[in-house]
């Protein structure tokens, strides 16, 4: 695949490809070591105080009920995106996260225009399964998925045979996610019982189709 062949020389040749693993017919790359802890604290620290940070209200069984986890969407201005009957209109790039995403762009070859945080403040907040399938980021999106913060489990399913695979986020780390990814694989971060801290995730993507938002 294409995104292996821009990869290469990094993997090769950079302190942060090593302990590269692949996941997911080869669709999905983690690279724990993209950050040391001491960058990702910092990062934490910026993100935490920059972003526009809500708990927004999704669709869900006919009712809008509070996602568990606070969230945030910035990015170019054109790059309105929907999903679950939420529009999100992007704030502005702010310093760190201009950074990551140069980060991002050098080793993935990719412009990502657009980025969602969430920022899950202990193990009672999560994600539900689901694939990132929009019909705004196009057919096999690219995306890039940063940790900050708590370790968690980070969980995909096989839409069809329901093999189940899963990776131990640590802070700091950098999962690549294309090609199938998104056509065959759902993905979820599961609540946990265990005490735990805050984690910030960001997911760098490109909006390819801008939504026109609802009326109000």
């Amino acid at each position: 695949m294409a995104i292996h062949k821009k990869l290469q020389g990094f993997l090769r040749s950079d302190q942060r490809g090593r302990n590269a693993t692949f996941f997911c017919d080869d669709n999905l790359l983690y690279l724990p070591d993209f950050y040391t802890a001491q960058q990702a604290d910092i990062i934490y620290s910026k993100l935490a105080q920059e972003m526009s940070w809500r708990q927004e209200k999704i669709a869900m069984f006919g009712k809008r009920v509070l996602i568990p986890r606070l969230q945030a969407w910035h990015g170019d201005s054109e790059c309105i995106y929907r999903y679950s009957g939420l529009d999100l209109i992007p704030e502005p790039w702010t310093p760190a996260l201009t950074q990551v995403r140069e980060d991002l762009n050098a080793v993935a070859q990719t412009p990502f225009n657009s980025v969602l945080g969430n920022w899950y403040r202990d193990g009672q907040d999560s994600m539900g399964w689901h694939s990132d399938d929009e019909k705004a980021l196009g057919e096999h999106p690219v995306i890039a998925s940063t940790s900050f913060g708590q370790e968690r489990r980070f969980s995909l399913r096989h839409k069809s045979s329901g093999e189940k695979q899963s990776i131990l986020l640590k802070s700091g780390s950098l999962i690549l996610m294309y090609g199938e990814l998104q056509q065959n694989w759902q993905h979820s971060l599961p609540k946990s019982a265990k005490p735990m801290q805050g984690r910030i995730n960001l997911t760098y993507r490109i909006i390819k189709y801008p939504v026109v938002p609802e009326s109000s």
